[in-house]
């Protein structure tokens, strides 16, 4: 049976459609400048991309292009060979443990916690919404980033700040990437040939957002992003961990208000913020390379994080079987992988530099006498959300 999965931005709208129980991938895609007279709708027959501009106002737009091109490239012959749909939703909050079949309830609990993913959950919703509107009587199934995490304890996910913000308004860690993070993890066990219950993982998802987590018996037991993601590691554009007090001190100088500041540590800061440049780290070695001292110093910044998050992570598990490296720039750059790994030789990380050069492929990248096994795994987060489809909505 044929399975979509989805991930709906502000303006785009990401799409694989699978051969399921398989999992094969008959097709993906993506739309982008929703909203716009030269919106990109663009999709990969056989190993081809296809590009074509045109505008689209709006997701229900985007939904009912996507399922015509479908028929028009005879991929399928009636949108009836279409079983299920499956939707990431980055925040699940302290109601979803798992992935859940969409009704008129679970909608209500997404849209309730937009205000924790301002610019992610309103744009799933909207998202459902559509394929609801195209595809009426075809089950929708919701998979959260932050599920996966809802097995730490209260030490890891809790603040320490007035315990009634907790009670009343539900102020704790809820992390992000979950379903990436459980992907890699489970995929490590396999090629280690070992049950993923008796391993201890720790995953570093690096991309323009980028968190990690550490993985005990298959269960997430802490992670670096927060509240919101903008908690953790610098990424292309956030901050990640800072002092509250600097949004007091820089509100006095520059005279910001708290949104205006919240919306320049989500937006202009990490990368693009500390070199000036470009959030894209592929722009920040070329100029590094030429010589861009504040470049290197936004990298820097980052390898250093990531270490400490890797080191802190060893400790709280008990020591590590493996470190997984996924995500755009976690699977395609060498660079980063040999900077953090070679600081990680305290802890007995050895790389095979020969092995590290390699982008976007699934593959062991330390040496044999290694004491912790590093890993480059693709992550597969469709793959997921297409299985947890089959599962929720027994199909």
């Amino acid at each position: 049976m044929k399975i979509m999965a989805v991930n709906a931005g502000s303006s785009s709208l990401k799409f694989k459609l699978f051969e399921m129980p398989e999992e094969k991938v008959i097709t993906e895609g993506n739309v982008e400048r929703i909203g716009l007279e030269d919106a990109y709708f663009t999709i990969k027959i056989n190993g081809e991309k296809e590009k074509e501009v045109l505008p689209i106002k709006d997701h229900a737009v985007a939904v009912k292009k996507l399922l015509d091109e479908l028929i028009a490239r005879k991929i399928v012959k009636s949108l009836d060979e279409i079983a299920g749909v499956g939707h990431r939703i980055v925040q699940g909050g302290w109601y979803f443990e798992d992935s859940a079949l969409v009704d008129d309830d679970v909608k209500a609990k997404i849209e309730e916690l937009c205000a924790l993913a301002p610019l992610h959950n309103g744009p799933h919703l909207i998202g459902i919404n559509a394929f609801q509107k195209v595809l009426p009587s075809v089950p929708n199934v919701v998979v959260f980033d932050t599920a996966f995490h809802q097995t730490m304890k209260e030490e890891a996910f809790m603040y320490a700040v007035p315990y009634d913000w907790y009670e009343t308004y539900k102020i704790r860690k809820y992390g992000a990437h979950g379903t990436s993070h459980k992907y890699v993890a489970n995929r490590c066990a396999e090629l280690m040939g070992k049950d993923v219950k008796d391993l201890k993982i720790i995953t570093a998802h690096i991309g323009n957002g980028a968190s990690l987590s550490a993985v005990k018996g298959g269960k997430c037991i802490d992670t670096s992003m927060g509240l919101t993601p903008l908690e953790g590691i610098p990424m292309g554009t956030r901050s990640g961990n800072l002092d509250p007090t600097v949004l007091s001190y820089i509100s006095s100088k520059l005279g910001y208000t708290l949104p205006e500041l919240i919306q320049i540590l989500n937006k202009k800061s990490g990368y693009l913020g500390v070199s000036g440049i470009s959030n894209d780290s592929r722009d920040l070695e070329e100029a590094m390379a030429n010589g861009n001292e504040r470049a290197k110093l936004a990298l820097d910044i980052q390898y250093k994080r990531i270490v400490d998050y890797i080191a802190s992570y060893y400790v709280y598990l008990g020591g590590a079987d493996a470190i997984v490296f996924t995500a755009g720039i976690g699977e395609n750059s060498p660079r980063m992988r040999e900077i953090v790994c070679e600081r990680l030789a305290v802890l007995g990380v050895k790389i095979d530099k020969e092995a590290n050069n390699v982008r976007g492929k699934e593959r062991l990248i330390s040496t044999p006498d290694s004491k912790i096994k590093v890993y480059v795994i693709p992550t597969e987060e469709e793959l997921m959300i297409a299985r947890d489809v089959l599962r929720i909505a027994k199909l």
